[in-house]
Order: C-alpha cells, then sequence, then structure tokens
C-alpha cells in the first residue's frame, strides 16, 4: 500500500514499471475530478487499479470551476429536484465528513430588488433549498435581510432600488487541491496514479471487441507502455469524444463543451464580508470570497477551439464586469481585474446518427455508457456530485465482471487529511511554537492539508529555508514546494504555481516572480540541472504569457517582477 498517499515524483521510474508489470481490474483514463473519484471508488471496492493523466492532475476544468461545492439554487427554478437533492446531500457529506478540511460554508447574498414578487418567490425557494437538505445540517439556514442589513454586511451594493436581501449557504473549495487529495486517497488505497501519461490506442481481446487494457505514452520521455486491464473506465470531460474517437467507438451520446470564464479581483475592491449571487439577464453572477481576492463569474457560451487551453475573450470579461456593476456602487474596472481564467464544461447531448440510449441515465447531468464490452465512460455532471459520477460509471464498469465486486463505499471513506481534524485546530498554537512558524502559517497549511499539515512542516526540520513564504503577501510556504514534488507528484513548475498552489491567479503577476525560486527548489529534488532549471523557468514565463491572450485585461502584463523573472532564467541558461 501507498504510505499515506504518497504521490513521490522521484519515483516516477518504479510508476511506470508498475503499469508495464501488473495486470489491473480497472483503468481510468482521465485525471480530473471524476477519473480521481472513480480511481478512489474503485480501489476502495479492493479492486486493482491504475489512473493515467495526459497532463497534470485537475489541469483541465477541475482547476477551472467556480470552486463552489452546491447544491445548486437555480435548478430548482428548472424544476431538477433531484439533482438539487443530490448535490446538497454531496455538499453536506464534504462538509461534515469527507473533506472538512476542504470543503468550508460560504454565505451568500441575494439582493432583492423587487420587494412585493422577488422576496416571497426567491423565499419560497430558500424554504425549498433548506427542506430539501434535511434536519442534519453542517450549514446555517436562510435569513431575510432589510436593504438596511443587506448594505451592513455588502456596502458594496448600490443602494438604488435595493428592496432588502437574502442569506443562504453553501459552500466552497480549491479544486485542484481537492481533486489531488482524492487522487491521493485512492493512492492510499493502492491505485497507480501516473500523471503525464497520456492514452494512444485501447488494447483489444482475440474477438476484437472486448477492450482489454490501453496503450499509453510517457509524455516525459516518449516511452510507451501496454497497460493491461480488466475494464476501462473513461473521465476525460471534454476529451471524451476524442477517447471515444481513438477507440472507434459509437458512444451513445457527445460532449459538447461550454466555456466559463472569471476573473479575479481584490478583497478591496468589492467591500462585502459575505459572498453574493446576482440574477442576470442569462443566469446569476457569483462574487466568490477566496482569500485576499474575489472570484467573479461566469460565463456559458460554446466553445470549439482548443480544450487544453480555452481562450477567454475581451467580451467575456466585459460582460461580467457589466453584469457586476449593476449592482454595485463603486464600478470594477479593468484595473481591478488580476487574473482571468477560463473552463469548459462538458455537457452531454445525444450521439447524432445513433438511435440508442445510454445504458444508465441517472441524472439530467450526467450520463454513463458501455458501448463495447470492457470499455464504460462518462460525462457531463458537476463538480458537487463528482462522487456520484464515480460511482455510477463503475457499477456499470464492472456489472458483469468475473467475480463479485462490493458496492461502493466513498461515502463512508474520509479524504486524506480529513480523520482527526476537530483535535488538529486545537494544536494549532503548539504546532507552530515547536516549528518556529506563526499560527497564521499553521491554520493556512491545516485548510489545505488538513491533518498532513506537519508533514510538510517537518520537511523544515533539515532545511529551515523551507520555512519561508515563497511569495511575498501570500501564505505559501517554500516546503509546500518541495512537499508536491515528495508527495503530490508535481513535475513541472507550472504544476505548483498553477494547481498544487493558487498563485497563478492569486497574484499581481501570476507567480512569476517565484518561478525561479520553485524551479531551484524543485531541481534540487528531482535532479535538474543549471540548464533545465532555467528551461522550467523559462516555461512557465511562456505559459503565463500564452494564458493572457486578454491584454486589456490584466494590469501590469510586463511588472518588475516578471522582468525580474526573465533576467534571472536568462541568467541561469
Amino acid at each position: 500500500m501507498a504510505s499515506n498517499g504518497v504521490l513521490d515524483a522521484r519515483d516516477r521510474d518504479a510508476m511506470l514499471g508498475r503499469l508495464a508489470a501488473e495486470r489491473f481490474d480497472v483503468l481510468v483514463i482521465g485525471g480530473g475530478i471524476t477519473g480521481a473519484g472513480a480511481a478512489l471508488d474503485a480501489a476502495s471496492r479492493g479492486l486493482r487499479v491504475a489512473l493515467v493523466e495526459a497532463r497534470d492532475l485537475a489541469s483541465g476544468t477541475s482547476s477551472r470551476s467556480s470552486k463552489l461545492i452546491h447544491g445548486g439554487l437555480r435548478y430548482l427554478e428548472q424544476l431538477d429536484f433531484k439533482l438539487v437533492w443530490e448535490a446538497l446531500h454531496e455538499r453536506d457529506l464534504l462538509v461534515s465528513k469527507l473533506a472538512p478540511h476542504l470543503v468550508k460554508p460560504v454565505s451568500f447574498l441575494y439582493p432583492l430588488y423587487k420587494k412585493v414578487v422577488e422576496r416571497p418567490y426567491v423565499g419560497a425557494g430558500l424554504v425549498l433549498y433548506d427542506a430539501m437538505e434535511g434536519p442534519h445540517r453542517p450549514v446555517p439556514h436562510h435569513r431575510h435581510l432589510s436593504a438596511r442589513s443587506a448594505l451592513k454586511r455588502a456596502p458594496a451594493l448600490s443602494p438604488d432600488r435595493l428592496a432588502g436581501a437574502m442569506l443562504y449557504y453553501d459552500a466552497q473549495v480549491d479544486d485542484a487541491r481537492h481533486t489531488l487529495t482524492v487522487a491521493r486517497t485512492a493512492a492510499a488505497h493502492r491505485a497507480v496514479i501516473a500523471t503525464r501519461v497520456s492514452a494512444v490506442e485501447l488494447l483489444r481481446g482475440p474477438d476484437g471487441i472486448r477492450v482489454t487494457g490501453a496503450r499509453v505514452r510517457d509524455e516525459e520521455s516518449g516511452r510507451e507502455i501496454a497497460v493491461t486491464a480488466d475494464r476501462v473506465v473513461v473521465c476525460a470531460g471534454v476529451w471524451t469524444d476524442l477517447v471515444h474517437e481513438m477507440a472507434g467507438v459509437q458512444a451513445a451520446y457527445r460532449v459538447r463543451m461550454s466555456k466559463g470564464v472569471h476573473i479575479v479581483v481584490p478583497r478591496e475592491a468589492v467591500q462585502a464580508d459575505t459572498g453574493m449571487i446576482l440574477r442576470t439577464e442569462k443566469s446569476v453572477l457569483f462574487f466568490i470570497p477566496w482569500g485576499e481576492r474575489w472570484i467573479v463569474g461566469t460565463t456559458d457560451t460554446d466553445w470549439s477551439g482548443d480544450r487544453a487551453e480555452p481562450a477567454p475573450t475581451e467580451e467575456d470579461v466585459e460582460y461580467i464586469l457589466s453584469a457586476a456593476n449593476r449592482a454595485l456602487a463603486r464600478p470594477l474596472t479593468r484595473a481591478d481585474v488580476i487574473a482571468v481564467y477560463a473552463g469548459l464544461r462538458p455537457l452531454v447531448a445525444p450521439s447524432e446518427g445513433n438511435g440508442s440510449k445510454p445504458t444508465t441515465k441517472l441524472s439530467r447531468e450526467h450520463v454513463v455508457d458501455v458501448p463495447v464490452p470492457g470499455l464504460a465512460s462518462v460525462a457531463g455532471g458537476k463538480f458537487t456530485t463528482y462522487r456520484l459520477m464515480a460511482r455510477d460509471v463503475v457499477d456499470a464498469a464492472v456489472a458483469n465482471f468475473d467475480r463479485e465486486v462490493p458496492a461502493s463505499v466513498t461515502h463512508q471513506v474520509p479524504l486524506l487529511g480529513a480523520d482527526g481534524l476537530a483535535a488538529a485546530a486545537p494544536a494549532a498554537g503548539r504546532l507552530a511554537e515547536d516549528y518556529g512558524v506563526t499560527r497564521g502559517c499553521v491554520e493556512h497549511l491545516l485548510g489545505r492539508y488538513g491533518t498532513l499539515a506537519e508533514e510538510v512542516l517537518n520537511l523544515t526540520r533539515a532545511d529551515p529555508a523551507l520555512a519561508r513564504p515563497l511569495a511575498e503577501g501570500h501564505q505559501y510556504l517554500r516546503a509546500e514546494v518541495a512537499y508536491a514534488v515528495t508527495h503530490e507528484h508535481a513535475l513541472h513548475v507550472e504544476d505548483v504555481l498553477m494547481r498544487r498552489t493558487r498563485l497563478f491567479i492569486e497574484s499581481t503577476d501570476s507567480g512569476t516572480s517565484a518561478a525561479a525560486d520553485v524551479s531551484s527548489i524543485m531541481g534540487r529534488l528531482l535532479g535538474w540541472n543549471r540548464r533545465k532549471r532555467a528551461a522550467e523557468t523559462r516555461r512557465y514565463l511562456e505559459l503565463v504569457a500564452a494564458e493572457q491572450t486578454v491584454p486589456a485585461v490584466v494590469a501590469n502584463p510586463k511588472s518588475p517582477e516578471r522582468e525580474l523573472a526573465l533576467a534571472a532564467s536568462a541568467a541561469a541558461g
């Protein structure tokens, strides 16, 4: 069994050797939240599991979401009660039992502008929302607020036409860290987790029909490996259709890509002590508190471009700013925008030219299909209900297995870092004294790693320099970079700055001023020479430049910090 779910990037060769040598019950293709969830679901049933991801864990949609775990209040208007009930149940399970260190309650203010009509309408919806949650709830009930009380909680709102507000609760999450933790929990149950390994061909049995595994390519070396598995499960999100095409199969559904764009602004740009949700002419707009920042979004537009790097446009940003400013006393401007990011929702639609129905249709939001023996796939859904999606696709995959497979138990399996959390918080002061760091630093680590926080702090024993902050004005420690390599399988600078930490969206320079330091810390552990370290720094700076496809949006695209990082990279080369 992997020691405490450790994914050590230095053991990569051994991991690839296992892929080549072992026979697996289930091979999962895709390392987003659903793929990680499927690996955990199958491994916790006692199956031999491998997961391959072409890039990094959560490198696609699962690091570019609204970072909410929510019931989906707007789905009530669409009368999709089953979806809301499922999502609320999953939200409460995550907050209370499975991942309380990662999924935390957050309040939202819903401004009202039509007192006579809107308050009873929205209020009735929230009564139903609370009622569907049930009596045992980890978040408070909703409340009615007067206009005066609303402005006290959110002075940023314009008082014009404001008739009052409703206050209700959902939850938020660092989506990339949650996905990583699910994958590590799967590893703790003996799953083999392989990143930067892409599936290039599905293998067939003697009959030429049954899928018996996949040929995969290590994207770091170019080496190809045949992975043998009794079942292959595709959890590839917006890449699902491409996997089906590669396999030469006609699934009963296809994936439609919808682009969601978010902007990040400083906390002081919007004076409020609560999140907010505004109705727009198209949908809703969220103001989501994110440390010292706000995440504001999202959009919903069809996308047919690059799946790996969906590009935000000036129109996307203008839409968000315009929708936000209709409710704000002090308008947001382009100068307020620190970062812009875009993700793709994998929405499902019936497959063209295929009259058959999916093998299992489990809700409006996600669909499972078994197009040929040995192959199961899932698409659609939402981050909140990932555990149900994972359960359902594994159920479909092992329906005719050669032995009895236990039912899913993931509703009883806390993620790594959750067990003992109630006792960890009171010990924060003692940990701070023991390791010579501030209590705030320990609380920061507990909020990211839960009871595994001391593993990060332990790295500072051998190298006290790792106790220093990674970037000025941010709580991330240099030790977190080392931990990302030794425990979280980070292979590149981008893995650390974009997903293991969130400096890419949180810092005014997109983390570029920390890139050289990250490369240095990783390089010492991974044996990079000077040239390789410089190349990694340059690679990250180029990725940042490529992501900033809306040049007028992000302030200081050529900040002094970025110029310094470029100069350091050039000097190191």
